[in-house]
């Protein structure tokens, strides 16, 4: 059943794989080594700097010039007692991926040496050059000057000699070409709009922050397979593939036992990940074959974004040390499960509560609820924003099936939750508000203690459900930069929170107790809200036409889904928490749309590519072999029994035959798509026409060549196939 073609090259792969040395101490020990973290500032800052550096985390104050010298001199003799040689300012352009400019500490001294110098206004800003990174419209490409400003929120780190610093990244006129900048702007709305919410029920919390904990899911394949397959290489996914024969359908994967070669790639990465502070916690096996899942301890959501961009590259970086390549592309197996990146996001406070979670209080209870349904109105009022915030070519492919949530935006709370707003909106007075939100469960098994229960289920096909002290955002695509879901998020919940307190204010002007008022506005919100919450399977035909009666958006493409970026009601949701223009918004839809269009031009192309330079030649040569056998039988055997013995052969190539020329009339019908769409200046119209036009052609392409695959010889056949790529060795 296995070629050995392709066996043989990875085997020669695998037995020259690098061998990770472990450090010789407890992770406990080790890490954050390499994070210029507050322990290691304390140490090599001043008492005044140091102050200075923690006043501007915690209250957000500005760090003057005079003591940023200071730092930077400190950070410098730590990352070089490190062994650091460079320097980088380390920030998210809209690319989705991460951005770097090395500089060496080293300065001619005038006399023939050199000293290793790190300046304020170093470590402050640097100027890059802005012209190549995507933009939108906001600036000419004639006008390349970019500025990149330090994140001191964000500790500095090392990646081998380099010591990374943390930053934003604007344009020369101050607009936001980065996802740092909006999500610190989304933060501090949030942060200011919950704030003065929860004074209404405790008055000695002075901050609240957006935590979040991210899930990522990824495949392994070995990379010399990978290296086979044109399509992964260039697109992350495949193109086509016939089933395996074996796949998920057993469950056997699934928690199952970790093989021992994915574990030491997981120890390489998880070890290097603990040493940059990034607290990796949880492994597994995932559903499909070859996919896996990591995930840590929660943090604050800048740090929490930044840390999930740096596990990607650490994975990388180990994967190729034990010959594997990994694919964070969300589908990038057809009819498996695809991959996704859960966003658990949550609220704290500087008190150390979690305002998603039930409280020990009736007042406490009492702001759960107000939160929770806050978070229901906001989802309510922006659920085109939340689709858009996951939209992309890679993840179109993956929602709707195998656990992936539908394009539909709902929210599941559970049975408990539910029945408690049910009662709030039953009931005349604030008596509804009051209900005991933990339970046990009794399983009557001898020697197993009670179990409590979480005040939810989990929904595995809801796209936004409610986990019992967190949302659990599982519609997030497993390359997405956690910043897009979290932006938006951040900045309906502030939003949402500024309009409860104008209600509560109003009420309580007009002579309401806090209690009451709280009541009244919490149950008009659970009465509107009431048409986002689904509590049954989001992949059912019936929730598809109950969504659709309460006018709920489906927009299965991120083309349909982007459009609401410079909606009205967005633009003024931006506009007035001061998280991102109108100006900046136009500009983002314009490059999502851009990299969504060329996505699926270098996918189709590369599939042309295969398509006629290797799947069509190779099924030729196979038919012909079959044409020859048939004249030989031809030429041995009399007629009638030629006949008889010839049938299945000639069946067989009538089929190749059938799908050469599928294939080929297929992509000339795909090339002049492609420039019919090529030729349409509006962005919005040219990425439509290839969601539809040109991926519609590309599937049908597929389906003829997954056929082939099926009849041509399997040692003839030009690249690995799904049950080579989906099962390590």
């Amino acid at each position: 059943m296995e070629n050995l073609r392709f066996r043989a090259l990875a085997d020669t792969f695998n037995r020259n794989k690098v061998i990770y040395k472990m450090p010789d101490k407890k992770p406990s020990e080790y890490f954050g080594e390499m994070t210029f973290n507050r322990s290691a500032m304390k140490e090599y800052l001043t008492n005044e700097s140091f102050k200075k550096v923690m006043s501007a985390i915690d209250q957000g104050t500005k760090i003057d010039r005079e003591s940023a010298a200071q730092i930077a001199a400190s950070m410098k003799a730590w990352s070089i007692s490190k062994g650091a040689t460079h320097y980088t300012h380390w920030f998210h352009p809209l690319t989705g991926s991460t951005a770097e400019k090395h500089d060496s500490f080293v300065n001619p001294d005038g006399g023939g040496k050199a000293i290793e110098n790190f300046h304020g206004n170093e470590l402050i800003q640097q100027e890059p050059d802005a012209s190549s990174f995507p933009h939108g419209g906001i600036r000419n490409t004639f006008e390349a000057r970019g500025y990149t400003a330090w994140d001191p929120t964000s500790p500095a780190f090392i990646l081998g000699n380099t010591l990374c610093i943390p930053t934003i990244f604007v344009s020369y006129t101050g607009e936001a070409l980065d996802y740092k900048t909006p999500l610190l702007k989304s933060s501090y709305a949030l942060d200011q709009a919950a704030k003065a919410v929860c004074k209404m029920f405790n008055g000695d919390i002075e901050k609240v922050y957006a935590t979040l904990g991210w899930e990522q899911e990824y495949f392994l394949v070995d990379r010399s397979l990978f290296i086979a397959r044109p399509d992964l290489v260039l697109t992350g996914r495949t193109l086509f593939g016939h089933a395996s024969a074996k796949d998920q359908q057993l469950s056997d994967h699934y928690f199952g036992t970790i093989p021992e070669r994915v574990k030491e790639f997981m120890k390489e990465f998880e070890t290097e990940a603990h040493k940059v502070g990034i607290p990796v916690k949880t492994r597994h096996n995932e559903v499909a074959p070859n996919q896996f899942e990591c995930a840590p301890v929660y943090e604050e959501v800048n740090i929490a974004v930044d840390h999930n961009q740096l596990i990607m590259y650490l994975m990388e970086n180990a994967a190729r040390n034990h010959y594997f390549e990994v694919l964070f592309h969300e589908k990038p197996f057809a009819n498996i499960n695809g991959s996704g990146k859960h966003n658990n996001w949550s609220l704290a406070t500087d008190k150390g509560h979690n305002l998603f979670a039930p409280g020990k209080t009736p007042k406490e209870n009492l702001r759960f609820i107000t939160f929770l349904v806050n978070v229901l109105m906001g989802v309510n009022e922006y659920e085109d924003l939340i689709r858009a915030s996951i939209s992309s070519a890679g993840n179109d492919h993956r929602l709707g099936g195998h656990e992936a949530p539908p394009s539909i935006m709902s929210v599941f709370i559970g049975t408990q939750l539910t029945n408690l707003l049910d009662r709030i909106e039953a009931s005349n007075d604030k008596s509804g508000l009051n209900e005991e939100l933990k339970a046990g469960l009794n399983i009557n098994v001898p020697n197993i203690p009670e179990i409590l229960l979480d005040n939810t289920d989990r929904n595995r096909t809801s796209p936004f459900a409610f986990t019992g002290n967190k949302f659990e955002f599982r519609a997030v695509g497993s390359s997405a930069n956690c910043a897009k879901p979290m932006i938006a998020l951040n900045t309906i919940l502030a939003k949402q929170l500024v309009i409860f307190k104008k209600d509560i204010d109003t009420l309580i002007k007009d002579g309401n107790d806090f209690e009451d008022a709280v009541y009244q506005v919490i149950k008009k919100y659970i009465i509107k809200s009431k048409r986002i919450r689904f509590e049954g399977n989001n992949y059912s035909e019936e929730w598809k036409v109950e969504a659709e009666k309460r006018g709920l958006f489906d927009n299965k493409t991120s083309p349909e889904s982007l459009s609401t970026l410079v909606s009205k009601n967005i633009v003024d949701l931006f506009e007035e928490t001061n998280v991102l223009t109108g100006r900046e918004l136009e500009a983002r839809r314009l490059i999502r749309l851009e990299k969504f269009t060329k996505k699926v031009q270098i996918e189709s192309r590369v599939m042309g590519d295969m398509a006629t330079n290797h799947i069509i030649p190779v099924s030729i040569r196979y038919q012909n072999t079959l044409i020859e056998n048939v004249r030989g039988l031809k030429d041995i055997l009399d007629l009638q029994t030629y006949g008889n013995v010839s049938k299945n052969e000639l069946e067989i190539i009538t089929k190749i035959s059938h799908h050469i020329s599928e294939i080929k009339r297929g992509v000339d019908k795909m090339i002049g798509q492609r420039k019919l769409a090529n030729s349409m200046k509006d962005e919005e119209a040219k990425a439509i026409a290839y969601a539809t036009q040109v991926r519609g052609i590309a599937m049908q392409i597929r389906t003829h060549i997954d056929k082939l695959e099926f009849l041509v010889d399997d040692e003839l056949w030009p690249m690995p196939k799904y049950r080579e790529l989906l099962f390590i060795r």
